[in-house]
């Protein structure tokens, strides 16, 4: 066990110091390249079955400051906790938010980022009982969801469901229940109301879309880019507009003969809220809420109408990317999500009908 792996490893430094030696022969520079990997770059990740690998930030900035950690120990649950090994984890603004230290975020670091994952469970804390190991589960985090084992308190965890991908469970949390508890719980939207969803090819909106369908409004969404406006065409809305176009919301109302809209899910507010208010009904409400989750959209997953948008998937190597992409100017597509424990899949398998 340890002490094969030991003398392994110390067999490895010991060649790899004779590389200069070695070099001189060209037959022997696979095996300099290789010790160098194994030796120094990775620093034995993988050989100890308690350490894993994370992506944390060690000072606020900007996607630069994202780096991989190797050698983190894996967290052991308490007595209310599930270990999660984790299979995939959303990517969200919040994030980026987080990273740079501000919107109200100033976290201490060392930190590792994200808030919602989704997994397969490793062990339970003793007054576990809902979870055990083997299950599949979505998370709901403060952060610390960009790591490849998390622990979650039992209360934070919902079944994954069948007909969905760690991909896919990944992209319900954030997204879902922003939308959910702006339109249902805050908003109070009721059937035949004319809801307008502003970025409704991005995570957030491409929920609204789907959650205003479900109750019965008539959907307006909005998109800046051609693949956007075939999103949210694809995805039910009744009506698609482009909103780089000059007085678009104008020509939407007077096409479908409306004074103005019931609701409006706003995602950007601080850019689009003086519009907003122009275009508000007497007694209309804006939407504007990111957090509090709820478990009723289960019951859109069974009933097939939950159907989260995957519009790219990234290795942990990528990741600042990733927070470059989330935050684009040009256009969402749907959610982005982090891999881990598992091979990237093809981001056009979605929920199942």
């Amino acid at each position: 066990g340890n002490t094969v792996i030991f003398i392994f490893v110390l067999v490895l430094k010991i060649l790899a110091r004779c590389h200069d030696r070695m070099i001189r022969n060209k037959k022997y520079h696979l095996i300099r390249t290789f010790l160098k990997v194994i030796v120094f770059k990775r620093s034995f990740y993988g050989k100890s079955s308690n350490i894993m690998r994370a992506v944390r930030i060690h000072s606020l900035g900007g996607p630069s400051v994202l780096q991989i950690d190797y050698n983190l120990p894996i967290p052991k649950p308490a007595k209310n906790e599930i270990l999660v090994k984790v299979k995939a984890a959303g990517v969200n603004p919040v994030d980026t938010y987080m990273r740079q230290g501000i919107n109200g975020y100033n976290p201490s670091v060392p930190i590792i980022l994200g808030k919602e994952a989704s997994g397969e469970v490793q062990c339970v804390g003793a007054e576990v009982k809902e979870f055990k190991k083997g299950d599949r589960v979505i998370c709901a985090l403060s952060h610390g969801a960009y790591s490849e084992f998390i622990t979650c308190d039992k209360d934070s965890v919902i079944p994954l469901p069948d007909r969905f991908n760690f991909s896919q469970g990944a992209a319900l949390y954030i997204s879902y229940f922003t939308a959910y508890r702006a339109l249902v719980t805050k908003c109070k939207i009721k059937k035949g109301e004319l809801v307008l969803v502003h970025g409704a090819s991005g995570s957030v909106g491409t929920a609204g879309v789907q959650i205003a369908k479900a109750h019965g409004l008539t959907v307006i969404g909005t998109a800046g880019t051609a693949e956007g406006l075939e999103i949210v065409k694809k995805n039910g809305a009744d009506y698609v507009i482009d909103h780089r176009e000059e007085n678009h919301l104008q020509k939407i109302l007077q096409e479908i003969g409306q004074k103005g809209f019931d609701v409006i899910l706003e995602n950007r507010a601080c850019l689009n809220l003086n519009d907003d208010m122009k275009f508000l009904r007497e007694k209309g409400r804006i939407g504007d809420e990111f957090k509090e989750y709820s478990k009723v959209l289960l019951k859109g997953v069974e009933d097939g109408w939950v159907k989260p948008i995957i519009a790219e998937e990234y290795s942990m190597e990528d990741i600042p990317q990733a927070h470059v992409d989330v935050i684009r100017e040009n256009g969402a597509k749907g959610k982005l999500i982090l891999l881990l424990n598992q091979k990237q899949i093809s981001i056009d398998q979605q929920a199942k009908d």
